[in-house]
């Protein structure tokens, strides 16, 4: 059995109360792992993270250039496992200015887009799908928003925060 990877990501909350939206990441589709896939940025912790806080600002500055200063943390959601490649995810949420105002930039090597969705509009996309992944069907929570398809890790945590908002 593969240990576990401890790993966080960080919801990026922009335009509270009027307008709120989420910031997610589009992976590049030859990533070795979750490729094209949309999702929060984050992940794995490294050796030196202080924390799994830590870890989420550290990769969210890494894959789309978000200053951790400019990110006011908030609570941790509860966790969630991946199926596939055994990590726990542990997310948290973060205020940060509307993206408008960021020099955001995708690191090439990691996301392939920056996409920006209302709260509004995400609640409204929630649909229980059958996907077939690996051969295998599974009916999972999804939200799709012009065109992308949330779904996986990312869909439950989304769920997460979506109910607790």
């Amino acid at each position: 059995m593969k240990e576990t990877v401890e790993a966080a990501v960080l919801l990026p909350l922009y335009g509270c109360p009027d307008d709120p939206g989420l910031v997610f990441t589009e992976r590049r589709a030859d990533m070795r792992r979750h490729a094209g896939e949309i999702s929060f940025p984050g992940g794995r912790r490294d050796p030196g993270d202080a924390d799994l806080r830590a870890t989420a600002l550290r990769e969210t500055q890494e894959e789309i250039g978000l200053d951790p200063a400019t990110v006011e943390l908030g609570e941790e959601l509860p966790a969630t496992d991946t199926f596939v490649t055994d990590y726990r995810v542990h997310p948290f949420v973060g205020r940060i200015p509307h993206p408008a105002e960021l020099d955001l930039r995708p690191n090439p090597a990691e996301v392939e887009t920056i996409l920006t969705f209302s709260l509004e509009v995400l609640g409204e996309s929630y649909e229980i799908r059958r996907l077939i992944r690996r051969g295998v069907p599974i009916h999972t929570p999804t939200y799709e928003v012009e065109g992308h398809l949330i779904w996986g890790a990312t869909a439950r945590i989304l769920g997460d925060f979506l109910s607790i908002v």
